[in-house]
C-alpha cells in the first residue's frame, strides 16, 4: 500500500486480513485467541470441539491442536473440513498450509484401522498396505496380533483387543472398534412415571435423552463404548439410567465414594422400577453383588495378601494386576455384566484401567465432567472406555437454566510480613503448602461468608490443620476422608436440609457428591495445578436452584446463582498453579475476576479478568 506524504511517497505494510478476528493459527499448532475481539466467544466455542487450551492470562489465551483433541472430534461427529473452516474464518492470518494438511491427516487416521468380528476370532483391518507394514514393524503391537490375514489385514485374539488397541494409539493411530460386545445377563428395567420420593413426573432432558441415543447407537457395534462429557448438575447419573434402560441387562457401576455408591442407589430406586433387593451395593461395609451393583474404584483397588518369593519380595510383575493383589477385580467377573459404567471416569485408577484392558467384550460407559486427567492418561481413557460421544458447553446449559450461573472470583491474599522471609528460604514444595495455608484466608472466609448471609456454602481446602484453622473460630463442622460414613450421611443431611449453612470440607467432597443447595463455594487451598480439581469443585454449586421443569429452563432464575470463590496468596507459587487449576472453566467461558485482598485492593486494579463470562 502506498501512502503519499510532503517528503514523497512510501510504501506501507498492509494492514493484516480481518484485523477485528480473534485467532493466529501458527504453525507450531497453536492458536492465540484474542479475548477482547467481538467473536472470541464464538472462536472459543468451536475451538473447544477440536483444540486444548494451554494457557490463558488476561488478553490472549493460547489452544494446541493435538492428535487426540482431533480424533476426539472426529468421534462426536466433527469433519477436519468444519475445523478446518473455524479455522479459517475466524483467523486473523492465513491459515498455514501445513496446519490444514496436518488436521486433515490426523482426522483420516480416525478410521484407518477397523476391528471387526470374523466368527469367533477378531480382524484388524488397515486402510493401506504400508499402515499394516508399520504395525508389523512395532514391537508392542506386533506382539499382540496373532498373524497377518492379508496384506491389509491381521488376526486378533480376543484377549489381546484391549491391550492392542492401546499399543496402536500409542504410536498415532486409534482403532474404531466394531467388534460388538456380549448381550450380557439380561435384566428388566423401567423408568417410572412419577420419582417415588416426591411424586413428581420424570421426564428426562433432552440432552440427557441425546446422549443416550449417541452412546447406544440403535444398538450397532458402533455404540456401546464411549465417554459422556456433561457438567457436574447436568445429571450424568440420569444418562446411565437411560442407556441401563435402553440396554435392559445386569449393569455394573463404578463411582468414586460410598456417598456416591449411595446416591446412585437412591436415584436408581427413586427413578426406575428395580426392586432394591435386586441392587447391591459393593463397598467397605457391605459386599452385594445383585443384577445391578454400585462398587467404589477404592474398593476395587485395594490390596490383598501376595505371595513372597523366596528373597521375600511380592511375586509377580507390577503390570499386571491380579486377583491375589487386587482381590476385589474379580467383581468383574462375578456376573455376566452387559454393561459397566465408569463415574468420573477422568479418576480411573491404573489397575481398574489394566483390568478393563481385558473387559472389552462388555459395553462401557465413562462419565465425567471433564476429560482431563492429570496423569496424562487421556489417551487411555479413549483406547480402552472409547471416545468421546456427546458434549455440551457449560455455558450453552446455564443460559438454558440446566446448571447455576456461576460468578467465579480469584481473591489475592497477601502473605503475612511474618512469613514472608520464611517462605522466600523454603524449597518449592514447602513454597507451595506455606502459601496455600496463608492464615490471613481466615479474615476473608469469614468476610465472604458475611457477604452472603444465608447462603448455604461449602469451604473447601486440602490441608486438615488448614480447615481445622478455619472452622474452629466460625463453629463449622468439618468433613474429611476419616470423618465416619455414618457421620458423613448425618452431615450431608443436615446441610441439605438447612440445619448445616457452613460445611468445611476436605478433597473427599471433590467428586460425586450431590449437594444441590450449595450456591457458594471459598477454595481455600488446591491441588498445585489440578484442572480437574478446580472443575469439580466449580461443580459443587452448579447444580440448578429452584426446580427446573421437565424440558424447559429453571423456573426460578433470580435463585439459580452460584458464587465460585479461590483464594490464593498474592505474589506466590499459589498464583501461578492457580492460572493453570483455571485453564479447563476458561475454556467453558467462566472467567475468574481479580480482587487483591487488604489494603493494596483500595489503589489496585480489580476487574483483571481472564476472559469474557
Amino acid at each position: 500500500m502506498t501512502e503519499h506524504t510532503p517528503q514523497g511517497s512510501i510504501e506501507t505494510p498492509a494492514p493484516p486480513r480481518g484485523h477485528d478476528l480473534p485467532l493466529i493459527v501458527q504453525g507450531d499448532r497453536t492458536i492465540l485467541a484474542e479475548v477482547a475481539s467481538l467473536r472470541y466467544g464464538e472462536a472459543r466455542d468451536a475451538l473447544a470441539r477440536f483444540a486444548e487450551l494451554v494457557k490463558s492470562p488476561e488478553h490472549v489465551h493460547t489452544y494446541r491442536l493435538t492428535p487426540l483433541s482431533i480424533w476426539n472430534a472426529c468421534a462426536a461427529g466433527e469433519r477436519a473440513e468444519e475445523m478446518v473452516a473455524v479455522l479459517q474464518g475466524l483467523s486473523r492470518y492465513p491459515v498455514p498450509a501445513h496446519i490444514v494438511t496436518e488436521i486433515g491427516e490426523y482426522a483420516a487416521r480416525f478410521g484407518s484401522l477397523t476391528l471387526r468380528r470374523s466368527g469367533t476370532a477378531l480382524v484388524l483391518e488397515c486402510r493401506d498396505k504400508g499402515l499394516a507394514d508399520l504395525i508389523s514393524a512395532d514391537r508392542a503391537a506386533s506382539t499382540l496380533v496373532a498373524g497377518r490375514a492379508s496384506p491389509t489385514s491381521f488376526l486378533v485374539a480376543p484377549a489381546a483387543r484391549g491391550q492392542l488397541k492401546l499399543a496402536l494409539i500409542r504410536i498415532g493411530y486409534p482403532v474404531d472398534d466394531q467388534a460388538g460386545y456380549a448381550a450380557g445377563e439380561p435384566f428388566h428395567l423401567s423408568l417410572r412415571p412419577l420419582t417415588l420420593a416426591r411424586q413428581a413426573p420424570f421426564v428426562p432432558r433432552l440432552y440427557q435423552q441425546a446422549a443416550s441415543l449417541a452412546f447406544h447407537a440403535g444398538g450397532s457395534a458402533r455404540g456401546g463404548s464411549g465417554v459422556i462429557v456433561l457438567p457436574c448438575g447436568a445429571g450424568k447419573t440420569i444418562v446411565g439410567m437411560l442407556c441401563m434402560n435402553l440396554l435392559q441387562t445386569s449393569t455394573l457401576v463404578l463411582t468414586t465414594c460410598v456417598t456416591a455408591v449411595r446416591q446412585w442407589i437412591a436415584e436408581l430406586i427413586d427413578k426406575t422400577e428395580i426392586d432394591p433387593s435386586l441392587v447391591g451395593e459393593y463397598t467397605g461395609h457391605r459386599k452385594e453383588v445383585r443384577p445391578v451393583t454400585v462398587a467404589t474404584y477404592q474398593m476395587l483397588t485395594h490390596r490383598g495378601r501376595r505371595a513372597k518369593g523366596a528373597d521375600g519380595s511380592e511375586e509377580g510383575g507390577p503390570s499386571e494386576p491380579d486377583e491375589e493383589q487386587y482381590p476385589h477385580l474379580a467383581l468383574f467377573n462375578q456376573r455376566d455384566w452387559g454393561l459397566i459404567i465408569y463415574d468420573e471416569v477422568h479418576l480411573l485408577p491404573a489397575p481398574v484401567f489394566q483390568a478393563t484392558a481385558s473387559l472389552q467384550a462388555r459395553r462401557r460407559l465413562g462419565l465425567t465432567a471433564t476429560l482431563v486427567r492429570e496423569d496424562g492418561k487421556e489417551d487411555d481413557v479413549f483406547a480402552l472406555i472409547g471416545p468421546k460421544k456427546f458434549d455440551v458447553p457449560w455455558k450453552e446449559m446455564e443460559a438454558q437454566g440446566w446448571i447455576a450461573k456461576a460468578v467465579c472470583t480469584e481473591l489475592r491474599v497477601p502473605l503475612p510480613e511474618q512469613l514472608r522471609t520464611s517462605y522466600t528460604l523454603a524449597d518449592a514444595r514447602t513454597k507451595f503448602r506455606m502459601a496455600s495455608e496463608n492464615p490471613d484466608k481466615i479474615t476473608w472466609v469469614k468476610q465472604i461468608l458475611e457477604e452472603h448471609p444465608g447462603e448455604p456454602a461449602l469451604v473447601i481446602g486440602m490441608y486438615l490443620d488448614q480447615l481445622a484453622q478455619i472452622a474452629r473460630p466460625l463453629g463449622l463442622p468439618i468433613l474429611t476422608g476419616s470423618t465416619p460414613q455414618k457421620t458423613r450421611d448425618r452431615l450431608y443431611a443436615d446441610f441439605k436440609s438447612g440445619k448445616i449453612r457452613v460445611l468445611a470440607v476436605s478433597k473427599v467432597a471433590n467428586f460425586a457428591v450431590d449437594l444441590p443447595e450449595a450456591s457458594l463455594a471459598i477454595q481455600v487451598s488446591g491441588t498445585f495445578g489440578s484442572r480437574q480439581e478446580e472443575a469439580q469443585r466449580l461443580g459443587r454449586v452448579l447444580r440448578p436452584k429452584g426446580d427446573p421443569g421437565a424440558a424447559g429452563p429453571a423456573a426460578d432464575r433470580a435463585r439459580n446463582q452460584a458464587s465460585f470463590y479461590s483464594l490464593v496468596s498474592r505474589d506466590t507459587v499459589e498464583q501461578e498453579f492457580a492460572l493453570k487449576r483455571q485453564l479447563f472453566l476458561c475454556e467453558q467461558g467462566y472467567s475468574y475476576e481479580i480482587r487483591l485482598a487488604g489494603p493494596a485492593a483500595a489503589s489496585a486494579d480489580t476487574a483483571g479478568v481472564r476472559g469474557p463470562a
